[in-house]
């Protein structure tokens, strides 16, 4: 979470707030950019490319690693039906283990999603995947079918003046994209396949990764199913093996993994501590000194605008951010001009906790409950909204323990908090998973060790061969 003091303020509707927020696309292959960008890159023709860097933290600075997919990229677009086409990728400085493109072109992966791979071909598929939605023209048909299904649902709502029958109609919509999305991801995957194999990388790549990415999606307790428009990544994996193996036998491609790990040595993993550290239900910022713990069972993501949480179920959500408040604003006026809603009549209360002055309110919405909330430390305001599905009786006990725990970091604990960043590590006669991961100063260290080597828990380790450690 950056500071949020010269951003202008936020203003949520209580129906969209979290949901929308934590629904993020958690596999590679998401298309659902603008499809009017034309097939040029230049600065006059990237406002979308900086809106979604600043959005994704920024740009990730590792040169080597920057070679290395701008080659992969250039040997990918010349083994496509299109190789008089422009592609420029972009490392983003995100923990998210995600990657997409815009239709002029511009390819995104986040150093979330370099850690997890361990060779050039796994990323290579990845980036054959964005390829091949560029060149299938995947964004434009979505474009094409959600401007008939809306010119369909105003029709139905306003010429015929039948509500429920516009409802009817949005449904079908939505499910009619989703199946749409779905079948582009599975063609993307076929077509990025044939291209990875064309290229010479090991089309095997493909699979590997996508397994990798449900063993990560699986370790955080979410899923990469949960987003409708994408197909199962069981699904996923089987058709990219069945692709694969059309392609050619196993061992026909570069793999590229002694490359690939060398670029990837001192690569940024995790939070950036200038934009505060997620470790497990903690968070922390340093920058701004203000720390909170969220309660048991929830998942906390830090994005470059906010911290959010979720519950396993999605039934309890939570935002933390900083506020943008003009000088001399009281807490009070925060929460009301924050809060597009409607905040309960006498459910305002001013309090102190650890110190702090702090302002709690209450909001109803149709199918959620919102608990808010507006602290200050020193000069900066945040935000701590809780929201569960009516009819939650444990919203005011979870809100109150959450937002006792806010308080503010002092320089002395803020100066232990040190960035971590992968260390590639050669394997010796007697060395196991175990050892190798009591050496990384992370959270459940033995699974994230497997999961970002892509090795089972039984498995042994080959002397000789190099793996990934996290270290400070």
């Amino acid at each position: 979470m950056q500071d949020r003091r010269h951003t202008g303020t936020i203003r949520i509707a209580a129906g969209l707030m979290i949901a929308g927020l934590v629904s993020a696309c958690s596999s590679f292959g998401g298309n659902g950019l603008p499809a009017s960008a034309p097939r040029v890159l230049g600065p006059d023709r990237d406002r979308d490319h900086i809106r979604l860097v600043s959005a994704f933290g920024g740009e990730g600075r590792a040169p080597q690693l920057q070679r290395l997919l701008t080659d992969a990229v250039n040997r990918l677009v010349m083994a496509t039906d299109r190789p008089d086409e422009a592609y420029q990728v972009t490392i983003l400085n995100s923990p998210v283990v995600n990657a997409f493109a815009l239709p002029n072109g511009r390819l995104y992966v986040t150093r979330g999603l370099l850690a997890l791979a361990n060779d050039t071909s796994e990323v290579a598929a990845v980036l054959s995947h964005e390829i091949a939605h560029v060149t299938l023209r995947h964004a434009s048909q979505r474009n094409e079918l959600q401007a008939r299904s809306e010119l369909i649902e105003r029709v139905a709502q306003n010429v015929l003046n039948n509500s429920e029958e516009a409802a009817v109609v949005q449904d079908q919509a939505r499910s009619t994209l989703a199946n749409f999305s779905r079948s582009q991801e599975l063609e993307a995957d076929q077509t990025g396949i044939t291209v990875l194999a064309r290229a010479g990388f090991d089309p095997y790549g493909a699979p590997r990764f996508l397994t990798a990415l449900g063993r990560s999606a699986a370790s955080t307790g979410g899923t990469t199913d949960r987003v409708a428009s994408h197909p199962s990544t069981a699904e996923r994996i089987s058709k990219a093996l069945q692709a694969a193996r059309r392609a050619g036998p196993r061992g026909m491609g570069e793999t590229g993994k002694i490359e690939y790990l060398t670029a990837l040595d001192g690569l940024a993993y995790g939070d950036d501590p200038s934009d505060g550290v997620v470790k497990g239900r903690r968070f922390i910022h340093a920058r701004l000194g203000v720390a909170f713990e969220a309660p048991v069972g929830f998942t906390l993501e830090n994005t470059s605008q906010a911290v959010l949480g979720s519950s396993a179920d999605g039934e309890r959500r939570l935002l933390f951010d900083a506020a943008d408040t003009p000088a001399g604003q009281s807490l009070e006026e925060v929460l009301r001009s924050t809060w597009t809603d409607t905040i309960e009549p006498g459910s305002l209360v001013t309090t102190t906790i650890n110190d702090l002055p702090v302002v709690t309110a209450l909001s109803n919405g149709k199918e959620w409950t919102f608990r808010l909330s507006a602290i200050r430390i020193g000069n900066t305001t945040y935000r701590l909204i809780m929201a569960a599905r009516s009819g939650g009786s444990d919203l005011e006990d979870m809100f109150q323990r959450t937002l006792n725990s806010v308080r503010q970091v002092q320089p002395q604990e803020a100066r232990r908090i040190r960035p971590l960043k992968l260390q590639i590590v050669t394997a010796q006669r007697g060395d196991t998973a175990q050892t190798l991961a009591a050496r990384m100063p992370v959270d459940r260290p033995l699974e994230r060790f497997l999961l970002i080597n892509g090795l089972d828990r039984n498995g042994p380790l080959k002397p000789g061969e190099r793996y990934k450690i996290v270290v400070e």
